[in-house]
Parts: C-alpha cells; structure tokens; sequence
C-alpha cells in the first residue's frame, strides 16, 4: 500500500529582522502549517546563515526554502501561499534614545509646523478676514478681535488630533489615520524596490557565473 506523502504549507512573511550572524530558520521567516508532531522539526530548519560580506539586506526566494526543505525530507509536499520572497535585513543592537536628539527633533518639529500655519495665514490674508467676518457679525471693526480667534486657534489643535487620531498614547478608535496609510504605503514601496534590486543583482551574479 502507497505511504501518504506528509504535506507543509508556508506563507513567507514579508520582511524580518537578523542579528548580524545569525541564522535564520523557516520558523523565523515563514508562517507554516504541517501534520501533527512535524511543525516544530520544520520550524528549526535552517535557510540562511549571516556573513559579512552579504551586507545588512538578503532577500530569501520561496524556491530556496523549497529546495531546503525537499533536501531536508525527499517525499515532502510543500505548497507557498502568499508572497514568493520574504525581505531579511541585517540589523545591530537596538540604540538607545539620545534625550538630546529628542529634544531637538521636537523643537524643530514644533517650531517648522508653527511657521508653515503663520506663513499659510499671511498668504491668505487671514487677519483681515477674522476682522471682516467679525464686523459682520458686531457691527464694529475691531483690529483683535481675540472672541473669534482664540477659538479658531484652539479649533485647528483639536482638528489636527481629530485629524491625526492620536493624542499623546490614547488613540481614538481602530481607523488608521492619513499619516499611518502614507508610511504604509512608503514602506510597501521600499520593500518592494529593495527585493527586486537584491533579486536583480542575484540574477547578475548567477548569470556572470553561467558566462564563465
């Protein structure tokens, strides 16, 4: 009678993170699904082992780690779902946060975000139209007509944390906001640019040795 043949079903994550050294194993690199007592025996099969020389970005394709696992166990059935490289990037020991750098990002944020608003308004001649929209509304013409313009002040702060979704840790519901979408998306596209220029450059050095 035919032995069933034992099957593995991976997805490769996305991008993850190696200790300069390390190694990386198909646990680390790949969600997977396989029979009973074997998901842990696959999870410790080794894909990739650091070296200086491969820089601090490898790019690990899904028929390396097929050919890994066929070597591993012959009659494997191995079915890839998802995308066909996972990203790996070399990185050190975390840095710790220099207070003073901190700081200065947070001034400089501060103050670049108060000059654009100021600039914004001159442009657009605000003051006048607080003053105009103020003696409509009074009947007199004042030059600080502070009633409507403190308010419209503390307004663009609250639009901005109604905008941002964010104030301080406390997030106000699950929607993520503009600016989470846009680094999503910039990170997406880095992602993608780095794995088809590690794949092309792959692809070169395999080639220039066919050549030879």
């Amino acid at each position: 009678m035919r032995k069933h043949a034992s099957r593995l079903y991976i997805r490769l994550k996305k991008r993850i993170s190696l200790p300069p050294g390390g190694t990386l194993t198909l646990g680390q690199a790949s969600r997977l699904l396989a029979e009973p007592g074997q998901e842990e025996r696959y999870k410790a099969l080794p894909l990739y082992r650091h070296k200086l020389e491969d820089g601090n970005r490898v790019v690990i394709d899904v028929l390396q780690i097929v050919k890994a696992l066929k070597d591993s166990d012959p009659g494997l059935e191995v079915e890839a779902y998802g995308d066909p490289q996972v990203l790996v990037t070399v990185e050190g020991k975390g840095t710790k946060t220099r207070i003073a750098v901190l700081i200065a990002s947070w001034l400089l944020l501060f103050f670049g975000a108060g000059l654009a608003i100021m600039n914004f308004h001159t442009d657009v001649s605000m003051k006048e139209v607080h003053q105009r929209i103020s003696e409509l509304i009074t009947g007199r013409k004042s030059e600080h007509p502070l009633w409507f313009q403190i308010p419209y002040s503390l307004g663009i702060g609250f639009g901005m944390i109604v905008f941002f979704n964010h104030l301080f840790k406390k997030r106000f519901n699950e929607e993520p906001n503009p600016l989470e979408v846009e680094l999503f998306m910039y990170q997406e596209n880095v992602n993608a640019y780095v794995i088809a220029d590690e794949m092309r450059k792959m692809s070169g050095r395999v080639d220039g040795r066919g050549d030879g």
